[in-house]
């Protein structure tokens, strides 16, 4: 098994030398019950999947593991068990449980495990780590009320939601009813107090109001001039969270309108906001706020774009230049439970699924916001660009392609030409080994070409091939133009204008060309001798050597 942020393993030596580095495993319990809880396993050794033959484990060293940890570390849960493969050997498996506290070495040392590795978390990050603890303990908070005081409508309602969810077991669907419940975090491990959690889906409104910070939210639509011209609330905690999703859809006429593509036979109605990324939004603002402070989500309906407004900062680790790709559970309970109620889908791909959908209808992609106790989530209305529509669609019928790779054709797309380092940056990746993924299978099917431009790396495009099968319709562009036809258009102009600066080329040929491919066709015309220069920095301007020489 692959050491990831769940799992660890070790050497059996870590824990039986005569010299054992508690400070090192002590670490990375902690980090582990910082983050999301995992197992390390014991008696692994580097490079191999399996213990020695015959590797044995007496119970004198589960013993000691466990009571060595225990009084090394503060708010940690921890237990230990055998585990014996087809060769005979033996391994010890430590469970940690993602802490409700913030965890410490005795020491008062602090750590999270992020990815393989566990890293220190000091100043600043000891307060936002702080504030994901007071959310997780918010919904495992017991209430004073019964599961017997529900609202039995929504008892009977969720009951068969989840029953008949294809994204719960059958092992989790034959539990009891009150099993049920306690698997999904709705009443109490030991009794049959409802949760936060539990009050808040399956309470009345007067429980609701008797815990603190149930999710509210408040809609206001704007116009052209900024003045509120309407507005529609669900902040009297009379609707669960899921009820309020549904109400927000249904209810907002502004979701409905829709715009219509025509061109030639292509014809499709756009719907000004799509519904799932509507349905995606409200939940990741419902599932992964902090319940440790007041506030109500906030939706703003403006002309041409709407925000979504949530209290808090982003958990931690995530930030708005990572948060296509960091998955992290500020409430795991409400998460799991919404995902088998199909509100959000797989754990962490909302805003994957968000940039799929709105590249597939020609829209930019969201805008992420972090405030000192707010974030913001910013998506357009109008279409950015209705060819690269007729493109994803023509594609969509065509070509079987993954969500990455939907979203990378629709960024190259969108951009008409782009560099490799673009693309990492707008997919949120650090280098271009994790951008592979991304990008070469669209280049294997030749959906996408690319070409080496000196100062700026490889660059890509949609396959013109692509574009006629398509029946693109998009304006002519320069930004596809190939390297020696720029040069020539250089070249002309020099003739012409006998000597000029480098914007005054760009202004005349084409301002959509980027400035760094103008200077890269300049600096290779000057080493191959054919232009030259004067002057230097701003007042650089350049000529033609060869009109010089037939004068």
């Amino acid at each position: 098994m692959t050491e990831n942020s769940l799992y660890d393993k070790k050497s059996l030596l870590t824990i039986t030398s005569q010299k054992i580095d508690w400070k090192e495993i002590v670490k990375d319990v902690v980090g582990f019950s910082n983050a999301e809880g995992g197992i390390i396993e014991f008696g692994i050794e580097d490079g191999v999947d399996c213990p020695k033959v015959n590797q044995k484990i007496s119970d004198s060293l589960l013993v000691s593991l466990v009571n060595n940890i225990n009084g090394k570390t503060n708010g940690v849960q921890i237990s230990a068990e055998k585990k014996v493969y087809t060769n005979g050997g033996e391994t010890i498996l430590l469970y940690i449980r993602r802490s409700a506290v913030m965890s410490t070495t005795s020491d008062g040392r602090v750590f999270m495990r992020s990815g393989d590795k566990c890293v220190p978390i000091t100043g600043e990050g000891l307060h936002r780590l702080a504030e994901d603890k007071g959310g997780y303990n918010w919904e495992l908070q017991i209430s004073n009320y019964s599961i017997s005081e529900c609202n039995p409508l929504r008892l009977d309602y969720l009951l068969r939601s989840l029953r008949s969810s294809d994204r719960v077991s059958n092992f989790v669907k034959e539990k009891t009813d009150n099993e049920l419940l306690r698997y999904f975090a709705l009443i109490g491990e030991n009794n049959d107090l409802m949760t936060y959690l539990g009050v808040t889906f399956l309470g009345t409104q007067s429980q609701r109001q008797r815990i603190s910070n149930a999710p509210t939210l408040q809609c206001f639509k704007y116009d052209e001039y900024g003045e509120k011209i309407n507005k529609w609330t669900w902040d009297d905690l009379m609707n669960s969270p899921d009820e309020i999703i549904e109400q927000v859809w249904q209810t907002i006429p502004d979701w409905k309108e829709s715009q219509e593509i025509s061109d030639g036979l292509f014809r499709k109605n756009v719907m000004a906001y799509d519904k799932d990324v509507i349905r995606e939004l409200i939940c990741n603002a419902e599932v992964h706020r902090s319940y440790a402070i007041t506030g109500d989500i906030f939706i703003n309906i403006h002309p041409d774009h709407i925000e979504i407004v949530n209290p808090g900062r982003l958990p931690f680790g995530v930030t708005p230049e990572n948060i296509l790709h960091k998955s992290k559970k500020r409430n795991p309970n409400y998460a799991n439970l919404m995902r088998a109620l199909k509100y959000v889908d797989i754990e962490g791909s909302g805003y994957d699924k968000m940039y799929e959908i709105l590249l597939q209808h020609g829209k930019n992609v969201p805008i992420v916001f972090e405030g000192d106790d707010f974030v913001s989530v910013k998506v357009f209305r109008r279409i950015h660009n209705s060819k690269v529509l007729e493109l994803m669609d023509f594609v969509g019928k065509n070509y079987q392609l993954r969500q990455k790779q939907t979203i990378c054709l629709g960024l190259v797309a969108m951009y008409e030409s782009i560099t490799a380092r673009e693309l990492e940056r707008l997919l949120e990746l650090n280098d271009s080994e994790a951008l592979r993924p991304w990008l070469l299978p669209l280049i294997k099917q030749g959906l996408v070409i690319s070409r080496n431009v000196r100062s700026r790396g490889i660059e890509y495009r949609v396959n013109s091939t692509l574009l006629q099968e398509s029946a693109y319709r998009g304006t002519t562009s320069l930004k596809r133009i190939e390297d020696y036809r720029l040069k020539e258009l250089i070249i002309e102009d020099l003739k012409l204008y006998k000597e000029a600066k480098l914007s005054d080329i760009r202004e005349r040929i084409g301002s959509e060309i980027s400035v760094k491919r103008y200077k890269a066709q300049i600096l290779r015309l000057e080493e191959d001798g054919i232009i030259g220069r004067r002057g230097s920095n701003r007042w650089t301007s350049y000529y033609l050597i060869s009109s010089l020489k037939e004068q």
